[in-house]
């Protein structure tokens, strides 16, 4: 009878012991370091789908500059591509193709030569509005351009105020280009809140 009793106090040691250890491992993981939660609890509404058109100006040359370069590599000067350099750009947007045209915001950001077998870009910037009512909201681009194609399309990685949770694309189209300035069209196709 003793020895039943030990081992029935043995066998309640053990689940207790193990139901101890997965409580606390349960407990561990619902830390309350992350939760689901809805889109309305946010106060965010009917998701949308917008449609941008401004023009870019990156104007390298002359008394206006809206760039810099702010690094380069040992070789920059003697690619073909500028492999390794890195512009910084705070270049205005507007409604036309004229730099006099109505300002909707500034791209501002970074383009960096990545290819050293043809003209590649990486562009990190936020389209910042300043016009109407996305004044103060942002849109952020995060991908590869090569202003040598017709057509080049870059991903929309998020946004601010009434982009917020913005995903995307941008399609950019050189509209004319000489050796001060180069003037972009660009389609945005966004989703948000």
């Amino acid at each position: 009878m003793a020895k039943s009793f030990q081992n029935l106090h043995y066998s309640l040691f053990l689940v207790l012991s193990v139901s101890l250890t997965l409580l606390t491992i349960t407990k561990a993981k619902t830390n309350n370091f992350s939760r689901t939660l809805t889109p309305s609890s946010l106060g965010l509404k009917r998701e949308k789908l917008s449609h941008l058109h401004f023009y870019f100006h990156d104007i390298v040359g002359g008394p206006n500059t809206t760039t810099v370069r702010v690094a380069q590599a040992a070789m920059t000067n003697t690619s073909s591509t500028f492999f390794g350099a890195v512009v910084m750009m705070d270049d205005p947007l507007t409604i036309h193709p004229e730099l006099s045209s109505k300002l909707v915001g500034r791209a501002q950001g970074i383009y960096a030569s990545a290819s050293l077998s043809e003209l590649g870009f990486l562009m990190v910037m936020n389209f910042a509005f300043t016009e109407g009512k996305y004044n103060g909201s942002t849109l952020s681009v995060l991908g590869r351009n090569t202003p040598l194609s017709t057509v080049r399309e870059m991903p929309i990685v998020g946004g601010s105020g009434l982009f917020r949770f913005a995903r995307g694309y941008a399609q950019a189209r050189t509209h004319t280009i000489d050796s001060e300035v180069a003037v972009v069209e660009y389609n945005v196709y966004v989703f948000h809140y």
